[in-house]
């Protein structure tokens, strides 16, 4: 495999310290309320991972308002703010350059609502259990 190829599979562990690095200061500024912004002020985000290109350059975070409330009016501000956060990220990430700051939705709780609703739909249940006595026979 090219290593180019590699990197983009599994991101190196630098990539994933300065990930975690601005994951941190992020929560840490929305936290703070060093934002002035009355969406962001009002609402709890939650920072569940950052996702760094492999030149540093472009931060993707991924933000959930507590409770799933007024998400597209959460990204609009953060989207609003996005040169004021990339400045308070670079005084605190010790990088030659900041990062670009991408705001997107976290999507892993619907998805695992979504499995959840599946299996306890009765057919699965039924299919569970079907399951659950071949192997005791």
């Amino acid at each position: 495999m090219p290593r180019s190829d590699f990197k983009s599979a599994n991101p190196s562990h630098r990539l994933e310290r300065v990930a975690e690095s601005i994951r941190h200061a992020l929560a840490e500024i929305l936290s703070r309320g060093d934002v002035a912004d009355p969406v962001l002020e009002r609402q709890v985000v939650t920072i569940p991972r950052v996702r760094m290109s492999p030149d540093l350059k472009l931060a993707t975070v991924t933000v959930m308002p507590l409770g799933g409330k007024d998400t597209q009016k959460t990204l609009a501000a953060l989207a609003q703010h996005k040169k004021e956060l990339r400045m308070l990220v670079a005084h605190r990430v010790n990088l030659k350059f900041a990062p670009e700051l991408r705001f997107s939705l976290d999507e892993t709780f619907e998805a695992q609502a979504r499995i959840d609703a599946i299996l306890r739909t009765p057919e699965v249940a039924r299919d569970l259990r079907d399951d659950e006595n071949e192997d005791s026979n």
